[in-house]
């Protein structure tokens, strides 16, 4: 049996670290658990802080919570400075783009459900759309500026959050098999190798693998959706090639690239449900055929690194997030889909709010863990 703390954290990724320094940083004893921190979804994930860009139709409901959360990120930033590890963390905004007449609408459909919402988004001329990036080509024919949208390196922000963890909590490299009960209350975690972590209030953390850990009061029906995602270095001599994160419609087909103050470039992402987690070729192939209908130079790019990430999904796209009603000590904060690095301040505080006793906010019921049927009893 493992000390007792205050606070077991089930998973590593960048919600579950988020959680835990959120947890350290305001007294609490913690021990997060995980055979690899950072190496799943948070890996490939490009680091958009972009609740205006992001916004999908019928997920509007998630809008109070992305903005809520863009706006924690500064001071959150701000409290890992002792770390000495820069999370690349730039308010550069996000440049929209179409190439067709179908993408235009598209676009400026959701400019209309994006400006009814209050959000920062305007119509320019791609000709002032060229003025903030030479780069973008000429196939661009309509362009929009989002200007609240920020963005950060994950990889970078994970390593700070996983410092600080270590420095004044405790990560265990395990993995988390059960949630120990005792009734109606969850008391701990049991691992593989038999060990348990006990613990005051535990939280389940750990995207697609929260749906297999044992002695669940809740049922966690997740999906993965698997993306492509390329990172290409930038040769000196094209340096910068881009200041603003791009994204566009390629004649239907969604495409970004984040610039990134190392010299290189992100490009995604593809969104498939086909069961298979290696890369596909033909994913790859999109990417680089549209992105260079926006940036013709990404063809003289060295491409450094292809990945394929699951992301946790579930039936509505939306989290599941707090505690499970008639049980003690849990909360739930998982299927995350595209949002995890967007909503991690957001989701640590709500879950250290929660375990400190507040009540839920307005608004929050809606992502309520229990939504899909209750699990073991």
């Amino acid at each position: 049996m493992e000390a007792s703390v205050d606070v077991a954290v089930v998973g590593g990724g960048i919600v579950g670290l988020g959680i835990a320094w959120e947890a350290v940083r305001r007294g609490h004893s913690v021990t997060l658990i995980d055979p690899a921190p950072a190496t799943g979804a948070t890996r490939a994930a490009a680091g958009m802080i972009a609740p205006a860009s992001e916004l999908h139709y019928r997920e509007e409901h998630l809008l109070e919570l992305t903005m809520d959360s863009a706006r924690r990120y500064p001071e959150f930033i701000t409290s890992l400075a002792w770390t000495g590890i820069d999370p690349g963390y730039r308010n550069t905004g996000t440049l929209v783009l179409a190439v067709d007449g179908a993408d235009r609408q598209a676009l400026a459909d959701l400019r209309t459900v994006q400006s009814a919402h209050g959000l920062d988004v305007e119509q320019i001329s791609v000709r002032e759309a060229r003025r903030s990036e030479p780069m973008i080509g000429p196939a661009a024919t309509g362009a929009f500026r989002a200007g609240e949208d920020h963005q950060l390196d994950p990889r970078k922000l994970a390593a700070s959050l996983h410092s600080a963890v270590l420095a004044r909590g405790t990560i265990l490299a395990a993995t988390a098999s059960a949630l120990e009960r005792n009734g109606d209350r969850v008391i701990g975690v049991k691992l593989h190798d038999g060990g348990t972590v006990a613990a005051r209030h535990t939280i389940v953390a750990n995207g697609l693998a929260a749906s297999e850990l044992t002695h669940l009061p809740v049922q966690l029906p997740m999906r993965p959706v698997y993306g492509d995602i390329l990172r290409l270095r930038v040769p000196t001599s094209l340096q910068p090639l881009l200041t603003h994160t791009v994204r566009g419609l390629v004649r239907g087909h969604a495409v970004y690239l984040v610039p990134r103050a190392d010299g290189t470039v992100v490009l995604g992402a593809t969104i498939r449900e086909d069961g298979s987690n290696a890369v596909s070729a033909g994913g790859v192939y999109q990417l680089l055929r549209d992105a260079q209908q926006l940036v013709p130079a990404v063809a003289e790019l060295e491409l450094e690194e292809i990945l394929c990430r699951a992301r946790p999904g579930t039936p509505d796209n939306a989290p599941l997030l707090g505690g499970v009603p008639g049980v003690d000590g849990l909360l739930i904060a998982t299927g995350f889909f595209r949002h995890g690095v967007l909503l991690t301040p957001a989701a640590a505080a709500l879950c250290v709010d929660l375990l400190k006793g507040k009540p839920v906010p307005p608004g929050i019921e809606r992502y309520r863990p229990d939504r899909f049927g209750k699990g073991q009893q």
